[in-house]
């Protein structure tokens, strides 16, 4: 059975791996993989083709490490054809790339033959990122406050501090970090970030600027914080 899967370039140097322990190595890496796969899928945002990457990566890894089986030459020539290749044409989040290398290094180990150091590194990998999900989303909620406010105000309205009383009865903190002129000029439109007292009041502060602004236009947006999320 074993000479069927016997390289045409073997040699008596070249240690042969058996049929058994191929299949072994590799059904343990799909398990891993669906394992890392289903954390991720808790209380996470995710497309159904990163899950199947996920499920699947551990046991790619896993058969190219066995495949070099210690040749020098082969390792580097696939870690310069791994190189080569995009993993995603869209960047990623920090979660999903640091999931990327959990799911690597599970087949990695996998892959050299220590089976129970890859799903004991799987099982604790795995709570540690369940744990930190459950804790981010408290921050998560108190970053739900933190808004991005854009007014419109003409431009015979002195904006220094205009709605700084309003603000203040309404929000923990406020800064006005833009000012832009608008409609040939004849506007200004106020940028500030803020973080809200309370969330529910959200409709009757902006209420309050409309009459402090002549109902000019609005907007209000979640504060964009998470551009250098690396």
């Amino acid at each position: 059975m074993n000479a069927i899967f016997k390289g045409i370039f073997d040699s008596e140097l070249t240690q042969l791996i058996s049929v058994e322990d191929f299949l072994l190595c590799l059904g343990v890496s799909l398990v891993l993989g669906l394992v890392i796969a289903l954390s991720y899928m808790y209380r996470s945002e995710y497309t159904r083709s990163f899950l199947v990457t996920l499920a699947l990566l551990p046991a790619v890894v896993c058969v190219v490490i066995m495949m070099v089986n210690g040749n020098i030459g082969a390792g580097v020539a696939v870690a310069g054809a791994f190189s080569l290749v995009r993993f995603r044409s869209a960047p990623g989040s920090a979660k999903e790339i640091v999931t990327i290398f959990l799911a690597m290094g599970a087949g990695l180990i996998a892959g050299m033959g220590y089976l129970g150091f890859a799903a004991l590194f799987t099982v604790i990998m795995c709570l540690t990122f369940l744990l930190y999900n459950l804790l981010s989303e408290k921050t998560e909620r108190s970053e739900a406050l933190n808004k991005t406010v854009k007014i419109t105000i003409p431009e015979d309205l002195d904006y220094t501090g205009v709605f700084d009383g309003i603000f203040s009865e309404y929000t923990k903190r406020y800064e006005l970090v833009k000012v832009k002129t608008t409609n040939m000029g004849s506007m200004f439109r106020l940028t500030y970030n803020l973080t809200l007292k309370d969330a529910a009041r959200e409709k009757e502060m902006i209420d309050r600027i409309r009459e402090r602004n002549g109902n000019l236009e609005i907007m209000v947006s979640r504060q964009e914080n998470r551009q250098a999320e690396l």
